[in-house]
């Protein structure tokens, strides 16, 4: 029986709207996915700790307020600090296509914007955290 994928969803900075990162969890959870949800208001600090406690393959980060360039690299940078690199890390949310290159560029697997199927993210996670 092949090892079931669990994923952390986490809510970096003080963004308050996680509709958008209770649905992506839904439909993973929903596609045989193990996931862990975080709730708002996490540090990029507690993110990681608990992505270590809970040995998951991934991290989806979901950021609307804005600052995605400094937290979400920072998740990428503590995972290399704890050594604990392989673990994966794509976010989505509200980020511009000027961010995008500079997110890759620091680590972030993937960039999922709004009105990304939830099927592509499935997938994503699905072909990437094997």
């Amino acid at each position: 029986m092949p090892k079931k994928i669990r994923i952390l969803i986490a809510k970096p900075g003080l963004d308050g709207h996680d509709r958008g990162a209770k649905v992506v969890a839904r439909a993973l959870r929903d596609a045989g996915m193990e996931v862990i949800y975080t709730g708002l208001r996490q540090t990029p600090e507690d993110i990681v700790e608990a992505a270590i406690q809970e040995d998951v393959d991934a991290i989806g980060l979901s950021s609307l307020s804005g600052a995605h360039m400094a937290l979400l690299p920072e998740v990428v940078k503590l995972l290399r600090k704890r050594k604990a690199a392989d673990i994966l890390v794509a976010a989505g949310g509200i980020i511009p296509d000027e961010d995008v290159r500079k997110l890759k560029k620091a680590g972030i697997k993937a960039v999922f914007g709004p009105g990304t199927p939830l099927a592509e993210i499935v997938e994503f996670f699905r072909s990437a955290a094997q």
